[in-house]
């Protein structure tokens, strides 16, 4: 069992089977300095530096200048701000992450998402807003993307798949 503030090493292997893959691309080669594990049921404001993993179950908010993992079996129910976050389980809240966050298979993240750069993997549940670019994080005051509306398109569909005409109905 790791405890805080103590610094641990991983292989790439050990992270391949702890997270399913590369731990360069997973975790950055952070020092992983707090564990929450399964079974844990934790309430209260998280505050820490580095990274922490979370398994158990938590309730509130979280700040980390580091990265923060959600494992396959960790429930958060948080407002989160964090550099990057990798999230396996399920998150239900905002979060917000000046680096990059990560959405593995499986994972169910309900709220809005914040973020320079976004990871889905195929299989996630999320359901929420997404505000993504350099200064998503930074500024409340930029301004949100127009978004294209390509069912007017007659070149939305794959080359294979024919888009049925639109019929007009005269009275």
């Amino acid at each position: 069992m790791l405890k805080s503030g103590i610094k641990t090493t991983q292989s790439n292997e050990e992270a391949k089977v702890m997270f399913g893959k590369d731990a360069e691309i997973t975790t950055g080669q952070s020092t992983l300095n707090s564990m929450l594990g399964q079974g844990c049921k934790i309430k209260g404001d998280i505050e820490l530096q580095g990274t922490i993993r979370i398994d158990g179950q938590f309730e509130g908010s979280i700040s980390c200048p580091d990265t923060l993992i959600i494992g396959k079996s960790g429930i958060v129910k948080a407002d989160v701000k964090v550099k990057n976050a990798v999230i396996g389980g399920k998150l239900v809240g905002n979060i917000s992450a000046t680096n990059k966050i990560e959405l593995q298979t499986g994972s169910h993240v309900e709220g809005d998402i914040q973020t320079a750069r976004l990871v889905i993997d195929e299989g996630v549940f999320f359901e929420g807003n997404c505000k993504m670019g350099a200064n998503a994080t930074g500024s409340s005051t930029s301004t949100a993307r127009e978004v294209t509306d390509h069912t007017k398109d007659n070149n939305w569909a794959r080359k294979d798949e024919k888009r049925p005409e639109p019929v007009s109905i005269t009275r």
